[in-house]
Order: C-alpha cells, then structure tokens, then sequence
C-alpha cells in the first residue's frame, strides 16, 4: 500500500459521518483508480470507496488460469502504461492484481478499502449522500465505477436439476479441482464458457458444453495478433454514434478467444474431436435429463463466419494500404455434429457438476436518483447522465468498443475529469440510451440474482 493510501485510510478511520469532498468514485478497479488518477492531476479533492480490496473482481471473480485476451500493451492506464517485459503476452489474474496494485501504488490514491456504498440520493442541500458501511458522507459529484458484471445470473431452470447436482456461476469457478468427481456441463459458450470448458479439458475432465451464439475470432492471422490488426484498423477507437443500431452492438456478446500459453483459437470443433461433448442452447431439465435444442450447427457454423469476416476486413485493409503480410490459408472445420436435438441423462453420464456461464446483470436499486431507463440502466451519454453531477464509467461501449477495457478507460475518464473539474453542469440531453443490458441479461420471471449493493 502507497503511503498516500495509508494516509487517506488513517485521517478517515471510523465512521464518515460528516465527510463532504468534491467527488467521491465507487468502486476501486481499473476504472475508479483511472478516474482517481485524472482527478489528481486535475486538483479535485475527492475520495474513492472500495467494497473490498483493490481490483476486488479480478481478485475475487476470476479462476486460478484465468488471462486476458487482449495483449497487455493495451493495459494502458492514465499515467501507467503496461510495465512488464511481456507486451505481446497475456496477463494472468495474479498479475492483473498486482498491475492494479502497483498503479495505485504508483500516485497513492485518497482510496478506502473495505468500505460498501448500501444508498446513493440526494439529500435536502442538493449534495449527493452516500450511505455506507462506515457511515454517511456526502459530495458535490459522483462517479459510479463498479463495473458493468455484478450480479451472478443463472437461469431459473436451473432449479430443476437434482440436488446431487454441484451447482456454481463461473464467478465461483477456480479450478477443475474445486469440483466433485465426476463429468461437467458447462452452460454458455461466451469467453467464460469457452475458457473454463478448455480448463476442464485440459485437466482430463469429461465435459459436456450447450453452446450458444457467441462469436468467435482467430488469435493470429496473417503474422500478427488479431488485436493489433484491430488496433491499427481504428475498431477500438470507433465511437457508439457512428452506429445506427448501438442498441444492438451493445447486446453482442463477447468473441471467444484465449490468451492461456501464449494466447491461441478456442476451436470448439476441435475439442469435439478430442472427447469433448457439444450441445445446442439448454432448453429443458426434468427428471434428471437435460435437453438441448436442434441449433448445435448453426452456433458453431455462425461462429466461425464470424472469424472468417474478421479475416476478411484484415485481408481487405492489408491491400487498401499496399502492407507486406505473409498469406494464410483460411480455416477447415475439422469437425461437423450430427443434425437434431439431443439429451443427456445425467446420472448415466456421471454428470456431478454444472458451471453455469450465463453472465451478469446490474442492480442499481441502490442509487435512488433518477437517471434509469425502464430496463433499470443509466441514460447516459459519454458517461454524463441527465442529472447534473452523476457520471458513469467502465461501462461497455460507453464511448467506444474500448471503453470497458484496459485500453480505452483512460480517455473516458480524462473527458468525465474534465467535466468534473468544471462544476455540475446543467441536464444533459441524451441522444441514445446508454448501458443496455448486457447480452445475457433477461427478465427477472426467467433468472435469480441476489441483491448486491455497490
């Protein structure tokens, strides 16, 4: 811990009651921490409040393999670009904490650890008060940065699945150890889906995998990570108003891709070849059998367009700019299912566990200003909601396709500090509704979700 941290820790020990700054950040990942940071440089007093500890989600949310997917030149922070040796490599967890640990250390945030933000509202002076697990402190701004994954969905057919059935969200996945003997259904092909199936795999693990209609992309193509093709390309710079239907770009789900050894293809084919069982989408549990519907072909086949149009755009930039790349021979599936429906007794394939990756939602209920949509997410644009003061950050697509990652949470936290600096200003119109929900995100008759605060 930096010694401006301990500092901001001591004079603030005990209940806050009666603290007032000038702007207070929830949340002490790699978003609150960015906006700390452009915060210091612009001379705002202000406070950030933790849950936990630093980079609480990665610390807490992530499995023992679990890497980034993006190389780590894009961890690119304000003031703190990736330190390492490794730029082309992959950072695991452990050394995704200590990035964020160090970056902290590097200008000593006024951060709180371990202090939970249960309410934010307006109180009868017009400041923002913020109810916490230390007490009520109050502040002229506030930028809500707790990330955009915070509470663990699982459907509720899940409840149809016997109780000799082991049962986690792959929030609560570690290792294949942490599982009961036995073979696995992992439920969703997202990045989590597709990473925790191939650790399972890899283990030697029998595992069952219901696909979905995640995209996948390459992780090299033509002499290079995909990544940088993309980056050089513009897609990370490319802002949510340049598209008619940002709504809908915000629902797409994630390509499925790893950096584990190096970073390589996650080829579900591949894996079916090796023992690995592929299912269509989950649609049905009952009597300890579980169904699965008739679209196993088109997920994998929609998939590898996908891969193979992303080629296509690289292909097509390296002859608009006349680059020297070695050529490739684009992919073969190696693998093709059978054509219907299947289903799987449970008990007759020693199924003991399911790992349900079937994503996170929000729950702002905590925050009593009226900034929401009628799906419960903030109006915003840019981060800058409709109520003067109120800012958002971390947010997918909440500028560009790099607003929610390590790349691109720097500029939006620079133009968030640049408005704080400046004083509330009055509303904001809003030309489209920012924070859709995320692609798995369904209504509350079909899911279960604890209530979590910030």
């Amino acid at each position: 811990m930096s010694r401006l941290v301990a500092v901001a820790q001591g004079s603030l020990a005990g209940d806050l009651t009666g603290t007032h700054r000038s702007a207070v950040v929830i949340g002490g990942g790699q978003a609150g921490l960015a906006m700390s940071h452009c915060l210091t440089g612009r001379g705002v007093d202000h406070l950030v409040l933790e849950r936990g500890r630093i980079a609480n989600e990665w610390r807490d949310r992530r499995w023992d393999s679990f890497c980034l997917v993006t190389p780590n030149w894009q961890c690119e922070l304000p003031g703190f670009p990736y330190p390492g040796t490794e730029p082309s490599g992959f950072m695991t967890r452990d050394e995704i904490v200590d990035y964020l640990s160090r970056y902290a250390a590097s200008f000593g945030p006024p951060l709180l650890e371990e202090v939970a933000v249960t309410r934010l509202r307006v109180d009868g002076d017009g400041r923002f008060a913020l109810t916490t697990t230390r007490g009520t402190l109050t502040a002229d701004q506030v930028v809500v940065a707790t990330g955009p994954y915070q509470v663990p969905l699982i459907p509720r057919i899940a409840e149809r699945l016997p109780d000799s059935v082991t049962q986690i969200h792959s929030a609560d996945y570690r290792n294949p150890e942490s599982l009961p003997p036995g073979a696995v259904l992992v439920v969703g092909t997202g990045q989590s889906g597709c990473q925790i199936a191939e650790d399972l795999h890899l283990a030697g693990r029998r595992v069952h995998l219901a696909t979905g209609s995640a995209p996948r992309v390459a992780r090299r193509y033509r002499g290079r990570d995909v990544v940088d093709w993309l980056a050089d390309m513009g897609y990370y710079r490319k802002s949510i108003d340049e598209f008619d239907d940002a709504d809908a770009v915000r629902m797409r789900a994630n390509h499925y891709v790893t950096g584990r050894g190096g970073g390589r293809d996650i080829d579900l084919r591949a894996f079916a070849r090796q023992g690995m069982r592929l299912h269509g989408r989950l649609s049905a549990v009952g009597a300890g059998v579980v169904e699965f519907a008739d679209d196993l072909r088109r997920n994998l086949d929609n998939a590898d367009a996908v891969s193979e149009s992303i080629k296509d755009s690289i292909d097509a930039f390296i002859a608009g700019r006349h680059l020297v790349a070695p050529e490739e021979p684009r992919s073969v599936p190696v693998w093709a299912p059978d054509d219907g429906p299947t289903s799987v007794d449970l008990a007759a394939e020693g199924i003991a566990s399911v790992v349900w990756c079937t994503g996170f939602g929000r729950d702002n209920r905590w925050i009593d200003v009226p900034v929401f949509d009628g799906r419960g997410y903030p109006a915003h644009h840019r981060g800058v909601t409709t109520f003067p003061g109120l800012y958002f950050l971390g947010l997918p697509w909440q500028w560009t396709w790099g607003s929610g990652r390590f790349c691109g949470v720097a500029a939006d936290a620079e133009h968030l500090a640049a408005r704080i600096a400046a004083g509330p200003a009055r509303p904001v119109e809003v030309p489209w509704i920012a924070g859709t929900p995320h692609s798995t995100s369904p209504s509350a008759a079909e899911w279960t979700a604890p209530r979590t605060v910030a």
